[in-house]
Formats: C-alpha cells, structure tokens, sequence
C-alpha cells in the first residue's frame, strides 16, 4: 500500500466537498443490492404489527401481493416470504411443509400470476411447521439429519412447482443442497437457483424473527446441534465449500453484523456470490436505539449495511428495503 507523509500528503484534501467524496468512494450501496424479507398469515385484507419488529407486519396473501407490486416499483430484485403457520396446522413431522396448498403455495402463487417480474424466494426448513419449533425432524430427542432430508426434498418440491425462483434452505441439515439439487434435475428444474444458507449460526440474534413466524412459544430446546458455534470461522468455511460442491448457486451469511468477517474471508478466499442477512435482532437493535434518541435512524440503517457492502456482499437480506429503496432513488 502506498501511503505518503504530511504535509506533501493530505488525505483530507480528498473529504472537503462531497463530490470529491462521490468520485473516491470505494464501495457503494444499491437498490439491486437489497432483498426484501416479508412474513405473511391466513386471512384477507388484514396486517398485524409484529411488536418486536418495528414498522415490520404480517400481511394477509392479497396484502403481501400489493407489497410485492411496491417492492418491484421501487427496484427491489427480490422479496423472501416466511409463514406464519396456524397452530392447528403444525405437528410433530411438519406435514404442512410439504402440502401444495400451504400458505407459503398459495402465497407464491398469488404473487408471480400478479407480480411476474419480481423474484421470489422461499425458505427451505420445517421450523415454521413443526410443534416444537425445530427445522428438521426429531428421532430420540435428537434432529436427525438424515430423516430430515427427504422432507426438505419434497418440500422444496412443493414451492417451486408454485412457481418460486431461489430456493433457500436454512435449516443446516449436512447434504440438503445436494439432495435438492437432485431432485430439482430428475424434475427437469436445472435453472433453478439455490441460495443457500451455507454459515448460519445458533445466534441470540433470530429472537423477533421466531416472534413474526410464531415459532418463539413453540421452539423446545436450542438449535446448537445444526447451527453453527458463533466461535468458529473455519468451519464456516468448510460449510460453504460443501455447499458450493453439492450445487449452490450462491451462499448467505446469517447473521450479518456479528459476521462481518465470516462475509470477507468468504468472498475473498472463494470469489463466490455471497449475502448477508441483516436479522431481526440486528434490525430490531437499531430501531430500538433510534427510538429512544441514541442514534440517527436514517444514517444508521444506511451504515450498517454498507458495512455488509465493504465486507464484500453481493447483496443484503434487510427488513429495511422498502425504506433504504427510498432514499437510494431520492
């Protein structure tokens, strides 16, 4: 690196007006880089705040539709959907997982035969529709992997035949991409991408996402033996280069903040698409402190996720799309 000395040298000089900053500017914050997560419930015409989100709701089909329709005028590439599955609905294998008909179906559906152009992107895990709250299946008190997998098949099955672009699988059960990889070629789906959630970590982080999904009343036990120790970087490493050899079209790190250096080492060890997930906790923290007057809403919403930016992100997950679209378009 090539660094002169004061006074010949004045890095200031490149500061004091903002077009010099516009023309040195390293890295930059677009609307194509963001992902827009959206939480929809059974019903019609109705919204529901979600108390530990702020600003955040869940929408009916026909209303998550409309804000389908906003996030494509604004730009936004691509919205992810999570359901709030009835409790009546959910059992001990997460049968509705795999119904064709399940909210998350029906959503889909609603959403490409109205709003074609945006790109929709569905999780793979069966947290939202088991009793106890764990993303895979449960054999002698433990989540067995293997069990796990077939379910996940059939039901990333299910959502792109409703018509999903990106499947996502969160759920970190070993071999899920290649099992679904598989399945997506046998059924003559080779163009179908797959995000998946390569390093997600067992994080304090995901409590208000559990409350938008219901799931927070439900969950028995930690996730500690799929996700992955918050103390481990090599390991992350290992999970993405699995991912990558059994068919992963790009990865995501989840969290986002708390693993700005999971993002860095990723995409420049690899040179591979890579996204951030700026989770609920993250968002919540900054809503949070703005709300009570320690910090400047607008100016920490956009820090933090060029932060992700100059990590090496190809794009974030945020709750604050809409709003961060906003601003980007003027």
């Amino acid at each position: 690196m090539i660094a002169g000395s004061y006074p010949n040298s004045r890095p200031r000089r490149l500061r004091q007006n903002e077009w010099t900053r516009d023309m040195v500017r390293e890295n930059s914050l677009t609307v194509k880089d963001l992902i827009w997560p959206l939480f929809v419930q059974e019903g019609n015409n109705a919204s529901v705040d979600i108390p530990s989100m702020p600003n955040v709701k869940r929408w009916t089909i026909d209303l998550i539709v409309e804000q389908a329709a906003k996030a494509y005028e604004l730009g936004i590439p691509a919205i992810a959907i999570f359901p709030q599955t009835p409790a009546e609905l959910k059992s001990d294998e997460g049968y509705e997982g795999v119904n064709p008909e399940n909210l998350i179906c029906r959503t889909v559906r609603a959403i490409k035969s109205q709003v074609p152009e945006i790109g929709v992107i569905c999780d793979v895990a069966l947290d939202p529709y088991t009793n106890h709250g764990q993303d895979g299946l449960i054999k002698d008190g433990y989540v067995d992997n293997d069990l796990t997998l077939e379910a996940l098949v059939n039901q990333a099955h299910v959502q792109v035949s409703a018509g999903c672009d990106i499947l996502a699988p969160s759920d970190m059960m070993d071999g899920r991409v290649a099992a679904i990889r598989e399945m997506l070629e046998e059924k003559g789906m080779p163009n179908i991408h797959i995000m998946s959630y390569a390093a997600k970590y067992a994080s304090a982080f995901f409590g208000p996402f559990r409350d938008a999904v219901g799931s927070s009343n439900s969950l028995k036990g930690g996730k500690e033996t799929y996700q992955m120790d918050p103390a481990n970087t090599d390991e992350a490493m290992r999970e993405v280069i699995m991912d990558i050899d059994e068919g992963a079209d790009s990865i995501i790190v989840k969290p986002g903040m708390p693993y700005l250096d999971i993002i860095e080492r990723v995409t420049k060890e690899l040179n591979f698409p890579t996204f951030a997930y700026q989770v609920s906790g993250e968002y919540s923290m900054i809503q949070a402190a703005a709300a009570n007057g320690w910090l400047d809403l607008e100016k920490s919403m956009m820090e933090s996720l060029m932060a992700f930016k100059r990590a090496g992100a190809s794009g974030i997950w945020t709750y604050f799309a809409p709003e961060v679209a906003k601003k980007l378009n003027g």
